[in-house]
């Protein structure tokens, strides 16, 4: 999941039916609209359904569960010799056919987008794992043989781990549409994040849109056929310059969850694209659209190099989107959203009419659900209502409307509370039932124990409703009432104890109970991180070993089976996923690479074990695994030009931090304008190519950039009516005196001056000098650049004018004047007449 930025997966560990995670309740539901627990599941990525009501759910870590009558099975497991799951890899879609049942021309197909091993030693070593998708038959006992499967679309790059998108819907067209992130780095070894300009490849199927039959075919109408065009489904690609079949959309960087609309006679959807620092996006699905990226982030200017220079014609700009860390447009109170991910139409006729033709989509980070009301129209639109609020960060991942009794609910998928699959209900006859949820603390320890109880996580659907929280502790007390959330009780002796809460609203509607174990007389054990150490640093591709210990009170060291590790890439305030849940010790994982350049200093690894006891209770243990950050120079000569490191501009000089051994593809754009003049690249001091890679070292280090002049840009020039900029005998002006003294400079701000816009790059002035003591000189150009690379204007005693001289300016619009061979002091005068840019 932008960073992002991206799509982000995080799991919450906690031992089933001893540690209780509560799930974030919903802050607000619209009135008669109510949130449950489906099931629980650890990394569910997606969900769908068939005919007759089973519900799939795709986990992350490779495992495929049908749940039929509240019951689950475990269909499938990919063995680890087959699948990838770790940063962002997995099983991330299933989709069932639309002719699934045991009729005649009836089938039994359903399928899976997972990250295929490709015959890799480890899941990131050098043979690059790829994306693919196939076709299982899903048995009448809900069981799938791996032997069943028929591969329609493989070889597509997972480079960097992530930006893997991995829908897999069905149109009411009959076609199956699949989608594909750009891979996060390149997978022909180019730039990362920003500068990952892989979707923009038309001979490969990363950061696309697929459409292909129920069988692997090309449709007869998919846009790309032809001359010039070829199959990439064996290959992931064909050769440059073709295009593929399969492509039915392009320019995506991380298309996560497209939505089918339901409502509409023919096929019609959206497609959720999560950006990468600045936008998040939703497009209308649509035959042969460049979307955009790497080019573009939502309807800004992303890239201007490259493939992007000049800007490609015709792509299409998003129907919504919205800025990271800013409420989003239409709502009440969301801050933070900055990961877009599930998407679903509501079908017509379920719930109020205010809800018809409404589009619902998720974002990941913030943990808000969002309405766009009128999405039967191609937008664009401006706003979107809250619907469901607080989910808790990590939730929302897929959202997918379902069969409920006699009508249809929402279903969604969240990490949050160890992984579950949750169900938004609409009830509107009279009042509901509230949701009673609570934590303990602590969970175990010696007698007499006093442990604290908090219900305020319990929900009441109603608005206005208020609850009574009734407790049973479990050792023979009473059952006791409070009208406050939160209350505690002292265990006298040692023993197992089942607490329990259920709640009531003033309506006298009840919860049903949530229940909690708690052990007197065992105490928790404790965790220790080992090896590495706060103070170690990891360097990009190392090998981390993770070693660990578990003590106990009562169990004395805990075996190796008993520690459980979970790794994240943390950046921002979001995570990605790079291991785990792993059980045992000397556990190995890849350090990985930074997102992008503004991620170098607020990114690391996060490191959490947790131990389990004989009785369950568990014990954490947290390292915030920093990187070796390196500081990285790059400069230009002259001064003030730029570089581009990873996609990302720089003006030289400016130090990064980065990490030692990560990748940076540097480049120097050629030519460029610093004030009026222009510059031409001539080489680097590392003898690099204008274009080329540098692998951060383990020590400082500085790389320039040197231009030459290429004499004089060409400036478009607009004139203003003369304004007084700087007259030094007074105050004449926008800058006064004192007067200017011998061998001295002074600088001047011009932008924003006079009518000078902040883009320009030189002023056209007059200039005069009062009464000079003796003959001088006088040096104007960009601040912060040596006289000697200046033009000089020598005076004489009395006075001297210069007419429309042109006065370059520096990145900040500013410009310096030295004064030379002056005895004294001399005044000077400045009118601006016009500018350049």
């Amino acid at each position: 999941m932008k960073r992002t930025a991206s799509l982000v997966l995080a799991v919450s560990l906690g031992a089933a039916g001893l540690t209780f995670t509560p799930r974030a309740g919903f802050a607000a539901l619209p009135a008669s609209f109510v949130d449950e627990l489906v099931t629980a599941a650890t990394g569910p990525t997606a969900i769908d359904f068939t005919p007759d009501g089973r519900l799939l759910i795709a986990r992350q870590a490779g495992v495929l569960i049908v749940r039929q009558k509240s019951t689950n099975t475990t269909a499938l497991t990919f063995p680890a010799s087959q699948i990838c799951s770790n940063f962002e890899r997995g099983l991330l879609g299933v989709a069932v056919d639309p002719n699934f049942g045991p009729g005649a021309g009836q089938n039994r197909f359903i399928y899976l987008f997972y990250t295929f091993r490709n015959g890799a030693a480890t899941c990131s070593g050098s043979t690059v794992p790829v994306n693919r998708v196939s076709r299982f038959v899903l048995a009448d006992n809900n069981t799938v043989d791996l032997a069943s499967e028929t591969v329609l679309v493989n070889n597509m790059p997972s480079a960097g781990g992530n930006h893997n998108a991995g829908d897999v819907q069905f149109g009411k067209d009959g076609y199956l549409y699949i989608t594909i992130g750009d891979g996060g780095t390149d997978y022909a070894g180019g730039g990362s994040a920003g500068s990952n300009d892989a979707a923009r490849d038309e001979f490969t199927l990363t950061g696309k849109l697929l459409r292909i039959t129920k069988d692997g075919g090309i449709p007869p109408d998919n846009p790309f056929q032809g001359a010039g065009t070829a199959r990439c489904n064996v290959t992931g690609g064909t050769t440059a310059g073709n295009r593929c079949q399969e492509t039915y959309g392009w320019g995506l960087r991380n298309p996560f969850r497209i939505a089918f609309d339901p409502n509409a006679a023919a096929t019609r959807f959206f497609i959720n694209d999560v950006g990468q620092g600045v936008r998040e996006e939703i497009d209308l699905g649509a035959p042969g659209v460049d979307y955009g990226w790497n080019c573009r982030e939502g309807s800004l200017v992303n890239n201007s190099s490259g493939p992007c220079n000049p800007t490609p014609p015709n792509m299409v700009p998003p129907i919504f989107e919205y800025s990271h860390g800013v409420q989003v447009p239409g709502s009440t109170s969301s801050t933070s959203c900055n990961s877009i991910t599930g998407g679903a139409f509501v079908p017509n006729g379920i719930w109020p009419a205010s809800f018809d033709n409404a589009y619902l989509f998720s974002d990941y980070v913030c943990g808000w659900i969002f309405r766009v009301a009128g999405a039967n129209t191609n937008g664009p639109f401006t706003t979107a209502a809250d619907f469901a609020t607080n989910l808790g960060n990590s939730s929302a991942v897929a959202l997918r409307f379902g069969p409920y009794q006699t009508t249809q609910a929402l279903y969604y998928t969240t990490f949050a509370g160890g992984g579950q699959v949750r169900r938004v209900r609409y009830s509107p006859a009279g009042n509901n039932a509230p949701n009673a949820s609570f934590t303990a603390n602590p969970l175990g320890g010696p007698a007499p124990l006093l442990v604290n109880f908090d219900g305020s996580a319990s929900t009441d659907p109603d608005a206005g409703n208020t609850l009574t929280y009734f407790w049973t502790f479990g050792d023979g007390t009473p059952e006791t009432s409070t009208t406050t959330a939160t209350t505690s009780h002292s265990y006298a002796a040692n023993g197992v104890y089942t607490a329990s809460l259920r709640v009531r609203d003033n309506n006298f509607a009840f919860s049903g109970p949530i229940t909690q174990q708690i052990q007197v007389g065992n105490t928790p054990p404790v965790a220790t991180i080992v090896s590495p150490t706060a103070a170690n640093r990891f360097f990009v591709g190392q090998t981390i070993t993770l070693n660990g210990s578990g003590t106990d009170t009562q169990d004395g060291t805990l075996p190796a089976g008993s520690l459980s590790w979970t790794v994240r890439l943390h950046h921002n305030e979001h995570t990605h996923p790079l291991l785990g849940p792993i059980t045992g010790n000397n556990v190995q994982f890849t350090a990985p690479s930074p997102e992008d350049v503004p991620a170098l200093d607020t990114s690391f690894v996060e490191i959490d074990l947790l131990v389990t006891d004989s009785g369950g209770l568990t014990g954490t243990a947290h390292l915030d695994f920093q990187p070796n950050r390196v500081a990285t120079t790059f400069a230009t000569n002259p001064a003030g030009l730029q570089t581009t490191v990873n996609g990302v501009a720089l003006t030289g000089p400016t130090t990064i931090n980065a990490w030692q051994a990560w990748t940076m593809n540097v480049d120097a754009p050629s030519p460029q304008t610093l004030g009026a003049t222009s510059y031409g690249f001539t080489s680097w001091s590392d003898a690099g190519a204008q274009s080329h890679a540098i692998v951060t070292s383990a020590t400082p280090a500085t790389f320039t950039a040197n231009f030459t002049s290429l004499g004089p840009a060409a400036l478009n020039y607009f004139t203003l009516t003369p304004c007084r900029l700087l007259d030094t005998r007074n105050a004449n002006g926008t800058y006064g005196g004192p007067a200017l003294a011998a061998n001295s400079t002074r600088s001047f701000l011009a932008t924003g001056q006079c009518g000078v816009p902040t883009q320009a790059k030189a002023i056209a002035v007059n200039l005069t000098v009062v009464s000079p003591t003796n003959l001088g000189g006088l040096s104007l150009g960009p601040t912060g650049t040596p006289v000697s690379s200046v033009s000089a204007i020598n005076f004489a005693a009395n006075q001297l004018r210069t007419n429309n001289a042109v006065v370059t300016l520096s990145a900040g619009g500013s410009f310096d004047v030295f004064t030379a061979l002056v005895s004294g002091s001399t005044h000077l005068v400045l009118d601006v007449l016009g500018y350049f840019e």
